[in-house]
């Protein structure tokens, strides 16, 4: 067994390493449509495209971006939720060999600004209803507007526009730079000269978190993908006859790198999801019975509270995993119980990625279990740890930084190479790490558990406190529905510990239970990371992901004194 990868006695049946088209994401897409081109590959809201439909409507795109005077190496900004055309015109610009620069369609125009200023686009695409955000914006050559209602049919269009399109403003129709999706789809299916990227050319841009500075641009070339798509779905067992429910945002790693791309790989279905509520979901499991569900903690713990989903038929599921986000033991509980009650028998298990890495590279292995863990590398994924500002490997069962090497890891930082300098480094092996600026440790098994993020760590009087252990204690008290831990800044104990806390219906917030809380901890903690106060809220912040948001917390806290 190789002594530099022990996790790999733990892979089953999975091979150890994998072969990889060298190829761009096109054309891996390209070869996947010919082994199932009568096979459904999206569905939305009631539209399916077979896999040799959206091939042709992949080059009708591209030759229209082409024609608006996107070429090799430009930019095309998409600005769109999980819908047909973000699909289609992200594949239809690696066509061109042109990049695309994803980004959340809430955002506000000043961060739409920066993502266009970083990213360089002269192109967008973007909704009707998010065209003030980009309107202002001189850098913009052209700016493409789709609608929600272009793939819905007559009674989708009604109902749609009903509940939200008669609110949408009017686009200003002086605008010369707009472009209507469907007009661009209508145009001539022009050939197309061949493919000129390569697997090493950049694929994609997305951008890190900014909440407390601004957004990083992770530049991610077509091997990266094809790296990460062909590890994920070989991982699961991701092949053609297979649905997953792509909830996942596409400008996350792991909903443009999993949701669909590894999904489109292994000629499989991917029914989008463009906005996530928990009844929507419970929906879409009921009528289309997908085999794989991924998501984020509150995601899950959603569901497992919908009545919709707890009358569902959960026999279909292969497979569930939980990323992005430490997963509550409740959560895990309450989702396992409720797929047994309803025919299934999968677990709910944890995986760990990041998006300097496109998303997903470690999960656990689908017949094991290890509690707290988020499992193994995937195939030809090392990993290890590492004393925290060195490249000095640790031994097993020592606390340090996460690291990993691989052919998913990232180009860079965009126009930022120190940035890129400190995340990727040169270790001893001669081998180029990335420093993931997470804290974890690794067991004799290989199997590995993380922390809390550096910049996260809580130092109160010398002691490290790693919120997710507060946390997790927090919630195994019978009154806790959500806990969030952060470090205030104390005279004495240079931190002292906070908890925020919401109850479960029918729990009052009292002073009396904050400090039943506390005692709670101290029960299971050392007494320097136990919370010295609880304050109770109706709800917690989230992130645009449905990660609870501890920095807004923290500002928050900040913003009162």
């Amino acid at each position: 067994m190789d002594s530099e990868r022990p996790w790999l006695r733990h892979y089953g049946a999975i091979a150890h390493t994998l072969d990889y088209p060298a190829t761009t994401l096109h054309g891996a897409l390209a070869a996947s449509a010919a082994r199932h081109r009568d096979a459904v590959a999206l569905e939305f809201f009631g539209w399916h495209c077979t896999y040799g439909a959206l091939m042709e409507d992949i080059e009708r795109c591209a030759a229209a971006l082409a024609r608006l005077g996107l070429a090799h190496g430009d930019r095309l900004l998409i600005s769109m939720p999980t819908c047909p055309q973000a699909v289609i015109a992200f594949y239809a610009a690696n066509r061109l060999g042109a990049v695309a620069a994803m980004t959340h369609p809430l955002s506000t125009a000043a961060e739409i600004a920066q993502y266009v200023k970083a990213s360089r686009a002269r192109i967008a695409l973007t909704l009707d209803a998010f065209y003030a955000a980009l309107a202002p914006l001189g850098e913009l050559d052209r700016i493409v507007l789709a609608r929600i209602p272009d793939y819905l049919g007559p009674l989708e269009r009604t109902a749609f526009w009903l509940s939200k399109g008669r609110h949408i403003p009017a686009v200003d129709a002086s605008d010369a730079r707009v472009v209507w999706w469907r007009g661009l789809m209508e145009g001539p299916a022009q050939p197309l000269p061949p493919e000129s990227t390569g697997p090493a050319d950049i694929a994609a841009i997305l951008f890190s978190g900014g909440t407390t500075s601004a957004p990083k641009a992770i530049a991610l070339s077509n091997a990266n993908f094809i790296a990460e798509g062909t590890q994920a779905s070989t991982w699961v067992g991701l092949s053609g006859g297979h649905s997953l429910l792509a909830i996942m945002p596409l400008f996350h790693g792991f909903g443009l790198g999993v949701c669909m791309n590894a999904t489109l790989m292994g000629g499989g279905t991917a029914i989008l999801v463009p906005t996530f509520t928990s009844a929507s979901v419970a929906r879409l499991v009921r009528k289309k019975r997908p085999n794989f569900l991924v998501g984020v903690p509150t995601l899950f713990d959603a569901l497992t509270r919908d009545p919709q989903f707890a009358r569902a038929d959960l026999s279909c599921l292969k497979a569930a995993f939980s990323g992005a986000d430490t997963l509550a033991r409740p959560i895990k509980e309450r989702f396992e119980a409720l797929v047994a009650a309803r025919g299934g028998n999968v677990r709910l298990l944890e995986g760990y990625g990041l998006t300097e890495a496109v998303s997903g590279i470690m999960a656990m292995p689908l017949d094991e279990y290890r509690e707290g863990s988020i499992g193994v590398p995937l195939p030809d994924i090392l990993a290890a740890i590492c004393e925290p500002g060195t490249t000095r490997h640790l031994p097993p069962g020592t606390e340090g930084e996460i690291c990993i090497s691989g052919a998913p890891v990232m180009t860079g930082y965009l126009d930022d190479p120190a940035a890129t300098a400190e995340a990727l480094r040169r270790h001893d092996d001669g081998r180029i790490w990335l420093h993931t600026g997470d804290l974890g440790r690794m067991d004799a098994d290989g199997f590995f558990y993380f922390t809390c993020r550096l910049k996260r760590m809580i130092k109160s009087s010398g002691f490290n406190v790693y919120p997710a252990h507060v946390e997790a204690v927090l919630y195994r008290h019978e009154a806790v529905q959500d806990a969030c831990v952060v470090g205030i800044p104390d005279p004495r104990q240079v931190e002292r510990v906070k908890a925020f806390v919401v109850t479960r219906p029918g729990v009052a917030p009292t002073a009396e239970l904050g400090e039943e809380l506390i005692a709670h901890c101290r029960g299971e903690l050392i007494k320097w990371s136990c919370p010295r106060e609880v304050e109770f809220r109706a709800s917690l912040p989230t992130t645009r992901l449905g990660k609870v948001d501890y920095r807004a917390l923290t500002e928050d806290r900040d913003a009162r004194g």
